[in-house]
């Protein structure tokens, strides 16, 4: 019998099999849900509390905040994070900081005070976000004077709402309206303003959607918090991507809560602030446009206070006004988005939106039905920036011009751009007093006022010439770590300052740069010989040196015992003849020269004397002796070697000449040029040269051998100023100096420029990015060339003619650096003996200096306009700076500087400035020590033609003098006349002193009490 087998059951359909499985998944997940769905509500309703009252944010937001802060303390921060970018930085100079301060430094500047940013701001900042801080809505340039009064504010906005309070309600409602709808809900008062949590959820969802549909309308997601942020602080005031919206909502959110938790108060600030700085164009009359204000005035001619007294109802303005009101304020929060096509072309389009919107805020019950009807019946009338400009123009303050031009120099900025700093200075400038003196200046134009001044009479005005003349005025005080400004002004009412920025040809003022240099040679060689033996003086004395040398040696042999001081008193009472007869040899050709006095043709004054009386010929061959001094110095043996042909060394005297001092003049005319733009390169090369038509001719076919005649046409118009040859002329002058028409060493002679130098510059026009090497190295062939026509046998008598020209340029290239040292501010002199009579022009700032230098005993000290800098006050940038001065540079001999102020007394006291005498007293009563230097130019444009002068244009006239008033004042007067009119004119240098004499009353307590300015300022 079988055993019993177990039952065993047949296998499930598979498809029976599945719909078990599916089954068990489905009531897992059944489950799954049914048991989160009260978890996924509960977070649901977490998110949406969240967004309503954003209370973990503001707890989160507040605590890292309140590690951000920042303090000012005394000294340089050692650490400093700058922004780098945003239109707001940029506007107020955050983000040119640095580079402020690295040039004020270098400028005798330091730090004295600056912000300590904290840790958690800096880190903050460096990743990219923008700290918070409570920044300013308005800023701009504040200059105050030495007494701290205001002489200029510029604020920009120029107009703004002072407070939340002043808005009007109705502007309020409508931009939140149109922007941000709950920005002030009062019922939520830990609200974060920089995220609309519906908005920006549907700002992304339009974003996806245009991915996938490109028709699709953009939704906007910014809060007024953003958009500031963007602004403000994102490069170039745009949101570039998600990354930078990122960078704002952390930023504004960062700032809504630095203050706290509660951020209503910040809400009604984003209101005030969104009005204020909104960007909205740029109008060419007033520039950049920001905050609802200042655009109603530049957009429509509209005053916001009146605007906004319409928009609250006041009384006076009735609906109609109230309607057109709200139509201005309401086209400017609409054209915030594209303010430059809506003011310029869209305002067609503007008008549309506008009334729209009017729609809109009257449906929604943010308008009554009747101001909507009345704004609808008004229309946009917009300014006319060409006949109604926003910005009227006025008579600029001289005292500010000369900060604001100073800044500019200083800071390497724009003059609008200066404007916009948010910046505070603090000029040396005495405000009252110069406001005092302008004004006293400008009444001489009357003619009654001008004779009260003692003006009118012989070398001075007639009544009718009296409103003609124009007056500049510059006053120092010297103390012991500079020269502070007190009075700088003049009556062009023009912007340009005649004083710093004019090249003027003031006559013999030139006398006292050639005295000084004399006298500084005559010390020079009494260090160089005064311990030398009698043996070895008669040795040097046997070699014939230059007239210099040999008074020099001379007097020691005589006076073997002498002092500096001694032997410079001896130097000035040296005579030179003040004859008229002789031609000199300079310039390239033969020159004569007069004397103002004919009375003073047969005398030989002494050199005190000429200076005292102002006598021209004895300069004249005071400064041939110099050229000579400086040639002989140079080479004592190069005239000889040079002029004797049959000389064995002159080949190769000429080679070594030709390399040694054609390296050396390229080095020095490289360092000249090298670091110049190519605008100033040119106006450097070409001032130190009378601009003849064939000199410009000659220079520029060097300096531009490819340019075409029109080019060339051009390049003369603008160098001779209307003086110009005939077209057939300027034919006749491209043609004869192309190149290849004469050799480079012919061309400089004929330019009146030092070959090496010419076409050095030109070498620089073509090889802008060349190094010095580059250029010594191009050179060679022309170091020689410059050099070795000079030694050919024809023509002997041209040739020693352009030796001299060539070795007079060369000495005057050191007459210049001398001058240089002193103040001269010009790239280099005219190779004349005219120099000494003012032909190679000046500045009356230079001027002053040069007596600065003399008043303070040879010692240069710096010139100090503005004294103080204060940046970004208030803000995580704040950086105050203060001129340190210097006790000076010794530039001159002390010795030397008393014997000038010896000379220069005697100026004041009997000579051409001697009217002055006695005007001005100590505070004892005594007459004042002065002194000074006077000069007249009657500067012309002549032609000569067959040796006759055929043609004579004044270009102007100019009187000036130089002087000191006691031990602590310097300055200058200059009186002008420009153009044709000049001719007509007589006056000399009596006329700026005659005015300063008039002056007395007005400055002599001034002059007395000018120290407590000084402590004031400190």
């Amino acid at each position: 019998m079988a055993q019993n087998q177990p039952m065993s059951h047949p296998p499930a359909h598979p498809r029976q099999a599945s719909r078990h499985q599916l089954r068990y998944r489905r009531m897992k997940w059944i489950a799954f849900i049914l048991i989160s769905l009260p978890l996924l509500a509960l977070i649901a309703l977490l998110l949406a509390s969240e967004s309503y009252s954003s209370r973990w944010q503001s707890e989160l937001f507040s605590r890292l905040a309140s590690g951000m802060h920042h303090q000012l303390e005394a000294g340089a921060s050692p650490q400093m994070v700058w922004p780098v970018h945003g239109p707001f930085d940029q506007r107020f100079g955050y983000v040119s900081l640095p580079d402020f301060i690295d040039r004020l430094q270098m400028s005798g500047y330091s730090i004295t005070e600056q912000a300590r940013q904290s840790s958690t701001w800096q880190r903050f900042a460096r990743a990219g976000f923008y700290p918070p801080y409570r920044e300013r809505t308005q800023a701009g340039l504040e200059v105050s004077d030495c007494r701290n009064t205001s002489l200029f504010s510029f604020r920009q906005p120029q107009r703004r709402f002072a407070s939340f309070d002043s808005i009007p309600p109705i502007l309020i409602r409508g931009l939140l309206f149109i922007e941000n709808r709950d920005l002030l809900d009062s019922k939520r008062p830990y609200l974060n303003p920089a995220v609309n949590w519906s908005r920006f959820a549907l700002a992304a969802w339009t974003q996806l959607a245009r991915q996938l549909d490109a028709d699709t309308d953009n939704a906007g997601g910014s809060t007024l918090a953003t958009q500031i942020e963007k602004f403000r602080h994102s490069p170039d005031g745009r949101t570039t991507g998600a990354v930078e919206k990122f960078r704002q909502m952390i930023s504004a959110s960062m700032r809504a809560y630095a203050r706290g938790r509660v951020t209503l108060p910040v809400r009604q600030n984003l209101v005030l602030d969104y009005l204020n700085n909104v960007p909205l164009a740029a109008s060419g009359s007033y520039g950049e446009i920001h905050g609802v204000a200042d655009a109603l005035w530049v957009w429509f001619a509209a005053d916001f206070e009146q605007v906004s007294q319409a928009l609250n109802g006041d009384a006076g303005f009735d609906l109609n006004a109230q309607g057109l009101a709200l139509r201005q304020s309401l086209a400017l929060l609409i054209a915030q988005r594209r303010p430059s096509w809506y003011l310029l072309t869209g305002r067609s389009e503007l008008e549309t939106l506008v009334d729209s919107h009017l729609r809109v805020l009257g449906t929604a019950g943010i308008i009554t039905p009747n101001l909507r009807d009345a704004a609808l019946g008004q229309r946009l009338q917009f300014r006319d920036p060409q006949s109604n400009p926003a910005v009227r123009p006025h008579a600029p303050d001289k005292a500010v011009t000369v900060v604001r031009n100073r800044l500019v120099r200083q800071l390497k900025q724009p003059l609008y751009a200066i404007d916009r700093l948010d910046l505070a200075v603090h000029a040396t400038l005495h405000g009252p007093l110069q406001q005092e003196v302008s004004n006293y200046l400008s009444g001489l134009a009357d003619p009654a006022n001008a004779t009260q001044a003692g003006l009118i009479g012989e070398r001075l005005l007639t009544a009718r010439q009296a409103a003609q003349v124009n007056y500049s005025f510059t006053l120092f005080e010297r103390t012991p770590t500079g020269n502070l400004v007190r009075i700088q002004t003049d009556t062009t009412n023009r912007p340009f300052d005649i004083n710093e920025d004019s090249k003027m040809e003031l006559g013999s003022t030139a006398k006292l740069r050639v005295m000084s240099t004399y006298l500084e040679i005559m010390s020079e060689l009494y260090r160089q010989y005064v311990d030398s033996s009698a043996a070895q003086r008669t040795a040097v004395l046997a070699a014939s040196p230059d007239n210099l040398t040999r008074w020099l040696l001379g007097y020691l042999q005589e006076q073997p015992q002498a002092s500096l001081e001694q032997t410079l008193a001896a130097a000035v009472e040296r005579r030179y003849s003040a004859s008229p007869g002789e031609a000199f040899a300079t310039g390239g050709g033969l020159l004569t020269f007069g004397n103002f006095r004919r009375e003073d043709n047969g005398r030989r004054p002494t050199l005190r004397e000429s200076l005292r009386e102002s006598i021209n010929l004895p300069f004249v061959r005071l400064l041939r002796d110099i050229v000579q001094y400086n040639i002989q110095k140079a080479d004592a043996g190069r005239l000889h070697q040079l002029r004797d042909d049959r000389d064995p060394r002159r080949l190769e005297y000429l080679r070594r000449f030709a390399d040694q001092e054609g390296s050396e003049f390229l080095n020095r005319f490289w360092r000249k040029y090298g670091n110049l733009s190519t605008t100033e390169l040119l106006d450097n090369l070409l001032d130190g040269i009378d601009p003849t038509p064939v000199r410009l001719a000659a220079a520029y076919r060097v300096l531009y051998p490819q340019a075409g005649q029109s080019a060339f046409n051009a390049f003369m118009a603008q160098r001779l100023n209307g003086n110009m040859p005939s077209p057939a002329q300027l034919d006749s002058l491209y043609q004869q100096y192309a190149p290849g028409q004469y050799s480079l060493a012919d061309l400089g002679y004929i330019a009146r420029i030092h070959p090496l130098e010419l076409w050095l510059a030109s070498y620089r026009l073509a090889n802008p990015q060349a190094g010095l090497k580059d250029a010594l190295a191009a050179s060679q062939a022309e170091r020689l060339a410059t050099y070795e026509w000079l030694f050919k046998t024809q023509h002997r008598q041209a040739r020693d003619s352009r030796i001299r020209s060539l070795l007079e340029v060369e000495a005057f290239s050191d007459i210049h650096q001398r001058w240089v040292r002193l103040g001269y501010p010009f790239g280099q002199l005219i190779p004349s003996l005219a120099t000494a009579l003012g032909s190679s022009g000046d500045r009356p700032a230079a001027l002053a200096e040069l007596m600065g230098i003399i008043l303070n005993d040879g010692r240069r000290l710096p010139t100090i306009r503005i004294d103080s800098y204060h940046f970004a006050r208030d803000t995580p940038y704040e950086t105050r700076l203060l001129q340190q001065g210097s006790r000076g540079e010794q530039v001159m001999e002390p010795a030397v500087a008393r014997t000038l102020r010896s000379l220069i007394s005697d100026v004041v006291e009997r000579g051409t400035a001697r009217r002055l005498y006695g005007s001005y007293h100590d505070a004892r009563g005594e007459p004042l020590v002065m002194g000074g230097k006077t000069g007249t130019g009657d500067n012309r444009s002549e032609t000569v033609r067959g040796g006759r002068v055929v043609d004579s244009q004044v270009r102007n006239r100019t009187a000036t003098f130089v002087f000191f008033l006691g031990p602590r004042h310097f300055g200058t007067l200059t009186a002008w006349v420009n153009g044709e009119e000049a001719r007509s004119f007589r006056f000399t240098s009596a006329l700026p002193v005659q005015v300063l004499k008039s002056m007395a009353p007005l400055l002599q307590d001034h002059l007395l009490n000018l120290q407590a300015c000084t402590a004031e300022s400190q």
